[in-house]
């Protein structure tokens, strides 16, 4: 073979769909990465593809298919709080591992206030990247109507409810919660406080509820002034330490939904004089940079963020691609305790 299609020019889609047996769709597929194809499909469209020497051209597909091959990666957080969070840069991580393999451009941008909101949405108005991973996000946000209401594919890390209407890709909040709270009752403490995530995040609502399931179905009853709201943060989580110690000093035991409030739990800690674990064990969430580099190092709920960045980019690249159609589809995967000196 010469290298070109039957057509004298450039090979075409279509000559590669014939050489292959398969459909035009089939290899539109394959070169889009999307793995909703078989692999013996895959080989056999690959090898058409090197025989005729096809290159995509992906301008014109581009323009044909008003495609732009950009994705923007969304977190609608301050750039303090995204500095200060291992978790999104781990999420970033994942999303990029996901679109190395393609030619897909990644468009990251953070909205932490109102005008920073409103310019994203002209932005996103104008069709400028062919789909959105949007990333913590609080109830009441407008961002993923807007993207619903343009149309755009969407996938989102942190279901805001649990009727979320959005393809979504989420970890076990709830069961890694209790595991904590299992682990602290395991190692004899009693009275275990916690210091929650923002109530208007899902997830936070979830960690909490794994609190509460896990403190009932042991026989012990909750005890609220135990529960202080924080807000991910460090200075937040220090606040909250300081309302439980006022609270209830004889706490034992303080399950934080972040390792960055947990950091800030230990400050407030040591401040008041309190040994951990000997005097009050402390578990995080997150499983974070943070936590190993603690001391004591802490004790952690690891979520598997890259992996949920990676399937985030995976998602998203067969909803631009048209696999699958149809309602949103929830991914949630598993987390694990990671049992270290702080508890």
């Amino acid at each position: 073979m010469n290298g070109h299609g039957r057509s004298g020019g450039r090979p075409t889609l279509e000559e590669v769909a014939a050489r292959a047996g398969v459909g035009r769709g089939t290899v539109s597929r394959v070169i889009n990465g999307s793995s909703k194809v078989s692999e013996h499909t895959r080989a056999v469209v690959e090898a058409a593809v090197a025989e005729l020497g096809y290159v995509p051209n992906r301008a014109a597909r581009a323009l044909a298919a008003n495609r732009t091959d950009a994705v923007a990666l969304v977190i609608p957080e301050p750039e303090a709080r995204f500095f200060a969070e291992p978790y999104f840069s781990d999420v970033v991580r994942g999303v990029g591992a996901a679109l190395a393999e393609t030619d897909v451009q990644l468009v990251l941008t953070l909205a932490g206030s109102d005008r920073e909101r409103r310019r994203l949405a002209q932005y996103l108005s104008g069709h400028r990247v062919d789909g959105v991973l949007l990333v913590s996000v609080h109830a009441g946000d407008p961002l993923p109507d807007l993207l619903a209401e343009l149309g755009i594919p969407t996938v989102i890390s942190g279901r805001r409810s649990a009727a979320e209407t959005l393809p979504s890709v989420d970890s076990d909040n709830l069961a890694g919660a209790a595991e904590a709270v299992r682990h602290l009752l395991g190692r004899g403490r009693r009275a275990i406080a916690t210091i929650t995530g923002p109530l208007d995040v899902y997830g936070a609502q979830c960690r909490l509820d794994g609190y509460r399931q896990a403190l009932v179905a042991a026989g012990h009853p909750v005890d609220e002034p135990l529960i202080a709201v924080g807000d991910f943060t460090e200075d937040g989580g220090r606040r909250a330490m300081r309302e439980l110690l006022e609270r209830r000093p004889a706490l034992d035991a303080v399950f934080a939904a972040s390792d960055v409030m947990a950091a800030g739990a230990r400050r407030e800690l040591r401040a008041a004089g309190r040994r951990i674990p000997q005097d009050v064990a402390l578990v995080g969430f997150d499983d974070s940079v943070v936590a190993r580099h603690m001391d004591p190092p802490l004790t952690s709920v690891r979520q598997p963020i890259e992996e949920m960045g990676r399937t985030m980019a995976r998602v998203l690249l067969e909803r631009i691609s048209g696999v699958p159609e149809g309602g949103a589809a929830a991914v949630v995967l598993p987390n694990r305790l990671v049992v270290r000196e702080s508890s």
